[in-house]
């Protein structure tokens, strides 16, 4: 996955996926839905064959709303590997 800025400012940033689609995009913003705050976060697919989702958030500092979002999903992946493991 790359990721390209195609916009940014101190409370907005509209981002590019490239390699992704709707499961990747659409699980990264309810889990940005999770931080306290006026928060936006959404993305657009033009169309699904021949374009890359276009991501936008908008809140203060969007890109570590991101980033957390993303560190809380890792550890949501860690303990379902060690649930399944279990079984």
């Amino acid at each position: 996955m790359d990721l390209r800025v195609l916009k940014q400012d101190k409370d907005y940033v509209e981002l590019e996926v490239i390699g992704e689609g709707h499961t990747m995009c659409n699980v990264i913003r309810k889990e940005i839905y999770n931080e306290k705050g006026d928060i936006i976060a959404g993305y657009n697919i033009e169309h699904p064959l021949v374009s890359n989702p276009k991501m936008i958030v908008k809140g203060d500092k969007p890109v570590k709303l991101i980033l957390n979002a993303v560190d809380r999903l890792k550890d949501k992946n860690k303990e379902l590997r060690i649930k399944l493991k279990k079984i």
